[in-house]
């Protein structure tokens, strides 16, 4: 049986074993209080540096480890590395003073599941521990819509060179959506068939990766607007 199958069985109707990494003894010791207070969740070992860390990871056999990023002689950045190779099923959950806006994405590439800062409400960091248990990525909502407008932007950023894919006609076609046409307009003003035009805005789709009708007039009409 590996690891993770030893953990999962051990799960089964038993408390959460947390393993907490915090070079401050004071925040360990508020920490424990807070998880030993959770009917689900116990406290299984402290380490305050990196090398103290792996002993305990490899003696107590932890279900989460709580990493801070700032630790004696290893940064909490390296240790996640250290410990994503030496115990790949592990979850971690970072829990730092540190800006999030920073080191999130630094932490979650090295291997941790979770983020969260140490000022955020008792409730949360709970919610952040169940949730990366569960299989979830966890970061601060404010977090998750800067993410999420990021990817629209590269989105956006890519279809716009995608423009150069589309043919003479197709981004006449796409043009002339954008200007607000609707199909019949544009196969009035370009003497075809409405079916020769929705077969370009077809084509237009696939290649700027569009998900249906509706996205690509959203599309056309943004970037008839940029071009304004």
């Amino acid at each position: 049986m590996n690891k993770a199958s030893a953990r999962a069985n051990r799960l089964a109707g038993s408390r959460l074993r947390i393993l907490i990494i915090d070079d401050h003894p004071i925040a360990r010791q508020g920490l424990r209080l807070l998880i030993e207070g959770a009917e689900d969740m116990s406290v299984c070992g402290e380490a305050a540096d990196a090398d103290s860390a792996l002993d305990a990871l490899a003696s107590l056999t932890p279900d989460l480890a709580i990493v801070d990023l700032s630790l004696r002689g290893k940064s909490g950045l390296e240790l996640i590395k250290d410990i994503r190779n030496r115990h790949r099923d592990l979850p971690m959950l970072v829990l730092s003073m540190h800006d999030e806006n920073m080191y999130a994405e630094r932490a979650l590439r090295a291997g941790a599941r979770g983020y969260i800062m140490k000022q955020e409400a008792t409730d949360k960091i709970l919610l952040a521990i169940r949730k990366v248990m569960a299989g979830e990525i966890y970061v601060s909502e404010a977090m998750t819509s800067r993410a999420l407008r990021r990817l629209a932007a590269a989105a956006d950023r890519s279809r716009r060179s995608s423009l150069e894919l589309l043919s003479d006609r197709e981004l006449e076609v796409f043009q002339l959506i954008g200007q607000g046409k609707s199909t019949r307009e544009i196969a009035r003003l370009l003497h075809l068939s409405i079916k020769t035009i929705d077969a370009y805005r077809g084509h237009i789709k696939n290649k700027l990766n569009l998900s249906g009708r509706n996205e690509v007039v959203r599309f056309a009409i943004q970037m008839t607007m940029e071009q304004s």
